[in-house]
């Protein structure tokens, strides 16, 4: 009797021991896409640890998408930069060979305390400069210095004209040209009195260059 017992529970062992191994040997594809938990953009080249496989490590594509193979039971862990650390773990009674699943990491934000940087290596240094340096003037002397003749002859060389000095001065040339359409112009070539003014100065001249002479 006694051994009928024993082999009952070898035979009970062994069954167990079938039935727990193929489900740890069991290979699952294992893949997903990495996207960003507020903005659902993807995130690219995620490294994907296998903690389980002893550590070992794949990477996900320039599209955030990932596949390996994996075994039931395993823990998975994703790391990016910038991101707060993700795990999960592949699901024992997974009935297909396959496995998908959609990543959301997390942006991890970190303040820096202020660094000032200063030129100056020593204290001494920095005494010296500032005991040499140049004060810069109040407000009302630069208001001033801007506002001068010099100064504002200089903007008008330099700077481009607006868009408001264009049309007037567009303005100020048609108005012109509206109130001196009908004043026209003659040619002095052409105008007699203009002939009969110039003959009389050359006999001016003439009469006073024989005046002299004599």
């Amino acid at each position: 009797m006694r051994y009928c017992v024993t082999l009952i529970c070898l035979l009970f062992s062994v069954a167990t021991f079938a039935q727990q191994k193929p489900a740890k040997d069991k290979l699952i594809q294992f893949s997903g896409i990495i996207t960003d938990i507020d903005s659902s953009n993807v995130i690219p080249y995620v490294t994907i640890t296998n903690l389980s496989a002893n550590s070992r490590r794949v990477g996900a594509d320039y599209r955030g998408y990932f596949t390996f193979i994996v075994n039931p039971g395993d823990t998975i862990l994703f790391t990016a930069i910038g991101y707060k650390k993700f795990s999960t773990i592949i699901p024992e009674s997974t009935p297909d060979s396959k496995y998908t699943i959609m990543v959301k990491l997390q942006s991890e934000v970190i303040n820096l305390p202020t660094v000032r940087i200063f030129p100056w290596a020593t204290t001494e240094e920095f005494t010296r400069e500032f005991l040499s340096m140049k004060l810069a003037d109040d407000d009302l002397a630069i208001a001033k210095r801007n506002l001068s003749k010099s100064s504002i002859n200089g903007l008008i060389q330099s700077l481009p004209r607006d868009g408001g000095e264009i049309g007037s001065q567009n303005y100020r040339y048609n108005f012109d040209r509206m109130v001196n359409k009908n004043m026209v112009q003659t040619n002095p070539l052409l105008n007699p009195f203009a002939w009969g003014k110039l003959m009389q100065q050359i006999f001016d001249g003439d009469k006073k260059r024989g005046e002299n002479e004599d």
